[in-house]
């Protein structure tokens, strides 16, 4: 995916070189018009966030209005409503000019394709940003995305429980065997402490990483097929790895139903390793919890894959003021915004390499796991990815509660196959 990507992009952007310099010229002639008639343009940002994050972006809007004084840039906060008000703006024709994105099936017949305005500007070096997540924003071999942020998953352990049970700290490069070891040794149910915290419900998406780890994939590269992948005998490991530790007792399930989160629960000490992302980490440290991280552990003579929760800034198809939307685009983009959006890991190589970013110990993890993270997950994969993951989250649901794996998994192939070659 990785490789044919990078070669249609390029021929993409040999094709519309010459048309994308000529708007460019002609973007150049209208900023100096506007700047010479004091015409103020108003550019919509819709975002997600809420809180410190939000008033990190509302201040990278305030320095590019300040860099390009005609341009006034709206804020749009729709928080927990993002999806529904941004589904209704394209609908309505009336869209944000620039957005927050993760979800590009949905949306991506919305987008403006960047080709357009890439390779011609010399502020955008693509290969200074990580390969893997301009997977997550391509759709069909076009970008319609620049990364934002992101975050891949590891390990957090609580190092005073290990210490309490005379285990060394996991370290990178350790298997699913030494994982399995260490749970049960960290794990006495007279106490409620166990080793690790199983969601019993957990997110398909998620799962991904461990699957391909183990070198399987819930569909095939094309998306064309499940059969030999979601019931492949590596997909079915997998997921018996974790209801075995439960039924074992050197995992237990968290985050359900009345239950506490995980994230709780590894406060109070009743679980020494808990499987996340990097959101909980900040709320460790306040914690004063005595904890690190580590990277996903290997299954044995096989590499660690990693997946990959990223979000991206787009620019709407239907936007009026697409060439001043490449503007902020490529501003949210650049080392100066990249430095303010603290709330965000760095996407860039140069700046991680110069605020050394991944040298914090806590931090360094979750970059190993980025650039481990190559592969497409299987929403981008096949249109009617929704219908066939409904199946296969039953099936993992139920495997959770001691159900037979094979056989819940085979159904689930068979439910979702009219769904493939769609």
């Amino acid at each position: 995916m990785k490789k044919k990507f990078r070669i249609t992009f390029l021929a993409v952007i040999l094709v519309f070189v010459m048309a994308a310099c000529s708007d460019n010229q002609s973007s150049s002639r209208a900023d100096q018009k506007r700047e010479e008639t004091n015409e103020q343009i108003v550019l919509r940002f819709a975002t997600w966030d809420s809180g410190e994050a939000l008033k990190i972006q509302e201040t990278i809007a305030k320095k590019f209005e300040e860099k390009h004084p005609f341009i006034k840039v709206q804020m749009e906060a729709y928080g927990d409503e993002f999806d529904q008000k941004l589904t209704a703006a394209f609908g309505a024709k009336n869209p944000p000019d620039v957005m927050y994105m993760w979800n590009y099936p949905a949306y991506f017949q919305s987008l403006e394709p960047l080709e357009n305005f890439i390779k011609i500007d010399p502020n955008i070096d693509l290969n200074d940003f990580y390969q893997g997540l301009f997977n997550y924003s391509t759709m069909y071999r076009k970008l319609y995305g620049m990364p934002a942020g992101f975050t891949t998953r590891v390990v957090y352990y609580n190092k005073d429980l290990f210490d309490a049970a005379g285990l060394t700290y996991p370290k990178d490069g350790w298997t699913w065997d030494e994982f399995k070891s260490m749970a049960k040794k960290l794990s006495n149910p007279a106490t409620r402490q166990y080793g690790f915290g199983v969601r019993p419900e957990p997110d398909t998406y998620d799962l991904q990483g461990i699957v391909w780890s183990n070198g399987s994939s819930f569909i095939s590269e094309d998306g064309k097929k499940v059969d030999s992948y979601m019931n492949s005998p590596e997909t079915i490991e997998t997921i018996e790895l974790f209801a075995d530790m439960v039924k074992e007792k050197s995992a237990v399930l968290v985050s359900g139903k009345n239950q506490q989160s995980g994230e709780e629960v590894f406060k109070a000490g009743k679980i020494a390793m808990w499987e996340s992302g990097i959101w909980p980490l900040e709320e460790f440290k306040k914690a004063k919890i005595n904890f690190g991280t580590v990277e996903m552990p290997a299954f044995k003579g096989k590499p660690v894959r990693g997946i990959i929760s990223s979000s991206a800034i787009s620019i709407a198809k239907d936007s009026k003021n697409k060439d001043l939307a490449w503007e902020f685009v490529k501003f949210f983009s650049s080392p100066e915004a990249i430095k303010m959006r603290t709330a965000d890991l760095p996407v860039r190589i140069s700046m991680v390499k110069e605020l050394k970013t991944d040298q914090d110990p806590l931090i360094g993890p979750f970059y190993k796991m980025l650039e481990r993270a190559n592969d497409t997950p299987a929403y981008l994969l096949t249109k009617n990815w929704d219908e066939i993951n409904r199946n296969l989250s039953s099936a993992i649901n139920a495997i959770m509660l001691e159900q037979d794996a094979k056989e819940l998994l085979n159904n689930a192939v068979i439910d979702s196959e009219k769904y493939m070659g769609q």
